[in-house]
């Protein structure tokens, strides 16, 4: 496995930048996903299509105030440059949720939700060395170690 000294951060100014405004945004709007679970979905008096929907989340009770923590807390930690690889991984699958949600159903907010994505799609390109290591084989280190480890006298893992 490469080393954390290894491990690079692909275009860091743009990384930086992008990282920053991609916090800010996932943190404001967790912190007033929240505040709509709890005081309720501003919707007009005759809701369109995305009212309707957000009314029958606000209905469940609880998932809009746990996708606002989520996505607070991936903000908290992306501001963070030890955290922030894990908190680009953190925010994928809303990026990708809010992307398949603006493209098929909130057309008026495409202007929001494709530089969501884009946002976080950039941010795994430029921390892809950090992810490296979830996607490789066993080390030769680790084969050599088990190697040593002997299963006991009738079977593998016996008593």
């Amino acid at each position: 496995m490469a080393s954390r000294e290894q491990r690079s951060v692909r275009l860091p100014r743009l990384a930086l930048v992008v990282r920053l405004l991609f916090a800010l945004f996932l943190f404001g709007t967790g912190i007033m996903t929240m505040r709509f679970a709890v005081n309720g979905y501003p919707v007009g008096e005759s809701p369109d299509e995305v009212g309707r929907f957000m009314i029958a989340l606000q209905e469940t009770g609880y998932l809009i105030f746990w996708v606002g923590l989520f996505k607070t807390i991936a903000g908290g930690l992306m501001f963070f440059p030890r955290t922030a690889p894990l908190a680009v991984l953190m925010s994928l699958p809303y990026a990708f949720n809010i992307l398949l949600y603006v493209t098929f159903f909130a057309h008026q907010f495409l202007v929001i939700g494709i530089p969501d994505f884009a946002a976080c799609a950039l941010l795994i390109y430029c921390y892809f060395d950090w992810y490296r290591p979830i996607f490789a084989g066993p080390t030769s280190s680790a084969q050599h170690s088990s190697a040593g480890v002997q299963d006991p006298p009738g079977g593998e893992h016996a008593l």
